[in-house]
């Protein structure tokens, strides 16, 4: 029988302790809070997916935008950082854990999803090892407490444009449903020998300074909501943003719908700010897509 999700990084990538855990996260919430404003309109935000104390204020910037009593279903899109396929996946579970309550999993948009024939069901052992889902869970946990909300947690593979093409038209109609937030978890560059990318424009200035511009490129690539240009930039650049088919996917539901989209980043930080070429950083970025 299908159960629970284990919140597998929760005392390692994440505080494990429940009243810690949602300290921390009102927290970021307090701070984000000063510069973000709960939206209505919000249909959509992207955040990072690292450890929380390297992105967790970044996270808050997109989760300050939500109106929780505006959000009844989360769809929840992530990268697949650890087995190769080109399909999305949906979790064998029926729900998903975290230290601040459990959160079921929507059984009957999985049915539907399912019998499109296009999405694949993740091994359990998979399914528990990806971080880029749970990573969001204790946000929303904390965020849509007060709610009564189902989760469609989808691990994204190696799609092409023409899948992504697909899985926009499939995921729409739900993106158009009132009562629905799609959350696309996503870093941005990892710089870095470890990482096998190291591009760098000296014209802007050191090291840390032109992976900000690569990356600030890409989000403007992103703001246009157009997914051809994404993928000219991504080509252009071959930057390793990590949810870069998630958000394609995104970008390809919203250009066939009826929403009249405005993306718009609020937060972008790194894990550090390296000058060297034997260093390395990842970073993480936030947006709220409104309508």
């Amino acid at each position: 029988m299908p159960g629970v999700r284990k919140a597998s990084h929760a005392g390692s990538w994440y505080e494990g302790v429940q009243t810690k855990l949602s300290r921390s996260i009102k927290d970021w919430m307090r701070l984000a809070q000063a510069d973000i404003e709960p939206e209505a309109s919000l249909k959509a935000i992207i955040g990072p997916h690292a450890g929380y104390s390297y992105c967790g204020a970044v996270m808050a910037h997109a989760y300050a935008g939500i109106d929780p009593a505006s959000v009844r279903r989360v769809f929840l899109l992530g990268p697949s950082h650890h087995v190769y396929t080109t399909k999305c996946m949906l979790s064998p579970n029926s729900v998903y854990g975290t230290p601040l309550g459990d959160i079921p999993i929507d059984a009957q948009v999985y049915d539907e999803l399912k019998a499109t024939g296009k999405f694949a069901t993740a091994r359990a052992s998979d399914d528990e090892e990806e971080h880029s889902l749970e990573m969001h869970c204790p946000f929303l946990a904390e965020r849509l407490k007060e709610q009564d909300f189902t989760l469609v947690p989808i691990i994204v593979g190696a799609t092409s444009p023409s899948s992504e093409e697909e899985y926009g038209r499939i995921l729409r109609p739900y993106l158009e449903e009132p009562g629905t937030l799609f959350v696309v978890s996503s870093d941005f560059c990892h710089w870095g020998s470890r990482f096998q990318y190291t591009r760098y424009d000296p014209k802007e200035g050191p090291i840390y300074k032109s992976i900000e511009a690569l990356d600030r490129a890409g989000m403007e690539a992103i703001e246009t909501g157009d997914p051809a240009v994404f993928h000219q930039y991504l080509a252009k650049t071959q930057n390793t943003i990590c949810g870069r088919h998630p958000i394609c996917i995104l970008l390809q539901a919203l250009k066939g719908s009826s929403l009249q989209a405005q993306i718009n980043f609020t937060s972008y930080a790194q894990s550090s700010a390296c000058d060297s070429p034997s260093g390395s950083s990842v970073s993480y970025a936030s947006a709220l897509i409104t309508v």
